[in-house]
């Protein structure tokens, strides 16, 4: 069983995570801004620690990534202000990788998006390129780590219920509940053919282990 540490341990698609990792028998710890969160992430059997990831500089994330054997990025700034958009989701996520790697953490899971690659298409423009932006520069940094890892891109986030089947590069906007985003990451975790791999997705008829088997 791993120490697993959660970057974003708060966001809906983490909250699904912690429980499945935690029945799993991992070790989980769930990284989160607000300690009015706590109870939220202890009831899913995850350890909370109080950290704003975006105010440490490496050093500091190295201290609180170490000791782990798997970092899952699920941090994000939410939309909205590009300024913030490129400090969480481009620097503060590069800083983390650069973290894990000072301090010997070899697994490093990234909640990206089916859209993320150097030719997006989203233009400069659109309310949503800061994000666009930011999501590959940080992908194209973790695939040119020497890190054990996996960029996993879904599609559309949706709050149905889990059918445990999705599809690999689906057409479309590949909408995916979040319950079967949390159970891909899961799975990713658990099966090292993942590792050195993108893989995009969406909901789907094909079972998950199967989908994402190297």
């Amino acid at each position: 069983m791993a120490r697993i540490l959660i970057l974003g341990g708060h966001g809906k698609v983490a909250l699904l995570l912690e429980p499945l990792l935690v029945e799993q028998g991992h070790t989980v710890t769930a990284v989160i801004r607000n300690p009015d969160h706590e109870a939220d992430v202890a009831a899913t059997g995850a350890q909370p620690v109080i950290a704003d990831i975006e105010a440490l500089d490496l050093d500091q994330l190295r201290n609180l990534v170490s000791g782990n054997d798997v970092v899952v990025w699920s941090a994000g700034a939410g939309g909205g202000d590009p300024r913030r958009t490129y400090a969480i989701d481009r620097d503060t996520a590069i800083r983390s990788m650069d973290a894990a790697t000072a301090a010997g953490v070899e697994r490093y899971v990234m909640v990206s998006w089916i859209g993320s690659k150097e030719d997006h298409g989203v233009t400069p423009d659109s309310s949503f390129f800061a994000y666009a932006d930011a999501k590959w520069a940080a992908d194209a940094h973790l695939a040119d780590s020497s890190l054990d890892w996996t960029i996993l891109g879904p599609g559309t986030l949706t709050m149905d219920p889990p059918a445990g089947r999705i599809e690999i590069d689906p057409d479309g906007d590949g909408a995916v509940s979040r319950a079967d985003v949390a159970a891909v990451i899961a799975a990713s975790i658990a099966d090292d053919s993942t590792i050195g791999r993108t893989i995009r997705f969406g909901g789907g008829e094909e079972h998950i282990g199967h989908a994402i088997a190297g």
